[in-house]
């Protein structure tokens, strides 16, 4: 039972939300069209497969009693998120055959990722581990392309499908569906194969793929840009192909005024973010907490807050534009970083806890909203699935690789030094934000 300490925490993190309450009414009329609504099914069929070649996955091979170290190993079946750039222009500059003349260029890779990545889950739930754990991982690996790839398409129909000031809504929706996909193939799947064989819980994940396909049916084909005009009208064939859709997008990037500056902000701008995350569940059971706390408080309440900054992100992109929505969240997720220095202080408080996470993860979850919608707005109409895929991996790199260090610096600092150099870490992504501030021309990012 929580004291009256707590219950005094419970009711700032009631006063919290009701303080975002006017928000609300942009919110409904934003999030309710039914664009808007399209992206939230397609979030839920690309958060899907991740846990079902990871976390999930991972169950399952301790169950067949596969070694701790193999199991380790399984998580290099990730990789493809991180290279999917390296294939994006081939789903940019190529027709899917008879699904695209059907359905139009992005529906017809969508519907034929999601086909793939139906049947690949399928056979990952039909292979042993307890037999050939190898073929499991081969497997799974097909599984992570598969996805990959469909990300790749479900990025690039949000952001031609939306409307500039709609891309801060659509970055939510996304996180949204993309959230309640992983609750199903973690928590939901893990109740499933309590009751039934791994086979079918994989079956009746890889059925609920088929969400995305009804909506990718149901929904409208962008525009198609205008065909790229090049100078050389002798080149022919793969020549001609690999100017046009792998060099002409990287090279239409690097024309952008300081497209060098955007790069590392977007590699920095998550990074104290990042680099606190790491070490918030080491840290908790560290000060006292239990799993179940952590389970119920950080999984539970931190998802739902995740889920409601996010939304709250998009409204206020639509309403003060990305640029001053990412000065914001930036500002505000620095500080509330500033919330674990208390909690190491105050120790195992729950009611402590409940409002750190809520204010840590609804500010990421705000800066996630705008962060997302910034990326979105510098693609180009022509090249948007390599474009984009190209700064969500450099993203990622940045949140995987420049995070690698915390461990390290939390065992030679302490918790409340780790945790203000974690709230420090923000300042280099600010920076670079406040050089581009008022160089950033474009209305779709400004």
């Amino acid at each position: 039972m929580w004291g009256n300490g707590d219950v005094g925490m419970w009711r700032k993190v009631r006063l919290f939300f009701f303080s975002i309450s006017p928000l609300l009414p942009i919110s409904t009329s934003l999030y309710l069209q039914p664009r808007i609504i399209a992206i939230v099914f397609l979030g839920f069929s690309s958060g899907l497969p991740l846990a079902l070649t990871a976390s999930t996955l991972g169950v399952w091979l301790k169950e067949a009693s596969v070694s701790l170290t193999s199991i380790g190993l399984f998580a290099l079946v990730a990789t493809p998120y991180a290279l999917k750039f390296l294939w994006s222009p081939l789903i940019d500059g190529a027709p899917f055959p008879v699904l695209s003349k059907l359905l139009g260029r992005r529906r017809g890779w969508l519907i034929a990722t999601q086909l793939a990545l139906m049947l690949s889950i399928v056979w990952l739930g039909l292979a042993d581990p307890t037999v050939n754990p190898w073929i499991t991982a081969a497997v799974a690996l097909l599984v992570a392309i598969c996805s990959a790839s469909q990300d790749i398409v479900i990025d690039a129909y949000r952001v031609e499908i939306l409307k500039p000031e709609q891309q801060g809504a659509g970055a939510a929706s996304i996180v949204l569906g993309y959230r309640l996909g992983m609750i199903i193939s973690t928590a939901g799947a893990l109740y499933l194969a309590s009751h039934v064989s791994w086979l079918a819980t994989y079956g009746i994940m890889a059925a609920l793929v088929s969400i995305g396909m009804i909506t990718v049916l149901l929904s409208g084909e962008p525009e198609s840009p205008p065909s790229l005009t090049l100078p050389r009208k002798r080149e022919r064939g793969i020549r001609l192909w690999l100017r046009q859709h792998v060099i002409a997008p990287f090279a239409d990037f690097m024309q952008r005024p300081h497209w060098l500056a955007i790069l590392l902000f977007i590699l920095l701008y998550k990074l104290g973010d990042a680099f606190m995350g790491v070490m918030t569940n080491p840290f908790l059971l560290d000060i006292g907490f239990s799993k179940e706390q952590i389970a119920t408080i950080v999984k539970l309440y931190g998802v739902i807050a995740t889920i409601v900054g996010s939304f709250i992100g998009g409204a206020m992109v639509f309403r003060l534009g990305t640029v001053r929505t990412l000065w914001i969240c930036g500002i505000a997720h620095g500080l509330t970083n500033l919330m674990f220095v208390l909690q190491a202080r105050a120790g195992a408080d729950s009611g402590l806890l409940a409002l750190s996470i809520t204010l840590e993860n609804m500010s990421g979850g705000m800066g996630t909203a705008a962060f997302v919608a910034f990326m979105s707005g510098l693609t180009h109409a022509r090249f948007t699935a390599t474009q984009y895929a190209l700064l969500s991996s450099l993203a990622a790199f940045g949140r995987t690789w420049l995070s690698t260090p915390a461990g390290w610096f939390a065992e030679r600092l302490g918790w409340q030094e780790f945790f203000l150099l974690s709230a420090a870490l923000a300042i280099p992504g600010l920076l670079t934000l406040w050089w581009l501030t008022g160089r950033l021309k474009r209305p779709a990012i400004a």
